[in-house]
């Protein structure tokens, strides 16, 4: 009598265990399988940029030179010229593969989403895809923010020129190019701030008390992520970047404490619920 419960858990906890064992395989196996489907991506992106590249490079280039029109001292001349006969290659490359990441990327999102999605909860998924289309709004906001603010930049930059008389400005082809496209995507980036904010403050792990209490601090971190951020790591860069970002950090506080206060009263008072309150406290009873 006292054997046979044992040789029952023990059955059971094999197959648990086997069980555990086919799940893991499993994940395993489609986690390779989304890996392989976006390293294919980024290479087919990687193809098409590389035969864009030229025209990307003409756009961005003609920026360059327009900023630098006006600002270049008397005398002073503006010529591109590589030291290596290997620069041209590796900037084609670099060039290429940043163009086919960027066109590759919206599919690398879409199969990290589907490999993360199964494992979660319909009421952690819900706040995950009401901030997907802000924090697209929020990196087109930051390149366009950057966009309009190159020109001033590379003016104010160049002015300095002038302080060296018979000095000429000689650069790699494509390294201020580079600099532009590294720069237009860190700002992007870094406009993610307040949606990371927000989804951590609508999961529970962030309070409006605790990002009000250590403002100054959350200021400090967005300097600091700022001078990360920025390729160049000059302060006017860094400035042009950290006050937006401060901005919107406020702004992403106000956000959590609303979020926060509506689940207070909702746990408080159960009749005052709005619909999507309504659905996700009957699946929660469920």
């Amino acid at each position: 009598m006292g054997a046979q419960p044992k040789f029952t858990k023990s059955r059971t906890s094999s197959g648990e265990r086997e069980e555990f064992r086919a799940t893991l395989i499993e994940h395993l196996d489609e986690l390779r399988a989304r890996l392989v489907r976006s390293i294919q991506v980024i290479a087919i992106g990687w193809l098409i940029g590389w035969f864009a590249e030229p025209y990307v490079y003409e756009f961005f280039n003609n920026i360059v030179k327009a900023g630098l029109k006006d600002s270049l001292p008397k005398g002073a001349e503006y010529k591109e010229v590589f030291s290596h006969f290997t620069q041209m290659f590796i900037f084609k490359m670099k060039m290429s593969f940043i163009i086919g990441l960027v066109l590759a990327m919206p599919i690398v999102m879409t199969q990290l989403w589907g490999f993360i999605a199964p494992g979660l909860r319909e009421k952690e998924k819900r706040p995950l895809k009401r901030i997907a289309p802000f924090s697209i709004a929020l990196f087109f906001m930051g390149t366009v923010f950057c966009w309009f603010c190159l020109p001033a930049a590379i003016s104010w930059f160049v002015s300095y020129l002038a302080e060296f008389p018979g000095a000429s400005l000689f650069q790699e082809p494509g390294s201020m190019v580079l600099f532009l496209v590294k720069l237009l995507l860190a700002f992007g980036l870094g406009f993610q701030l307040p949606v990371i904010v927000y989804g951590l403050g609508a999961i529970g792990l962030l309070s409006a008390q605790t990002l009000a209490k250590y403002w100054r601090h959350g200021t400090v971190f967005v300097f600091i992520l700022s001078a990360i951020l920025t390729p160049s790591n000059d302060p006017l860069t860094m400035l042009m970047m950290a006050i937006p970002l401060s901005i919107l950090f406020m702004i992403s506080v106000w956000a959590v404490k609303i979020v926060q206060r509506k689940k207070v009263r909702v746990i408080e008072n159960p009749d005052y619920r709005e619909e999507d309150d309504l659905i996700e406290t009957d699946e929660d009873e469920e």
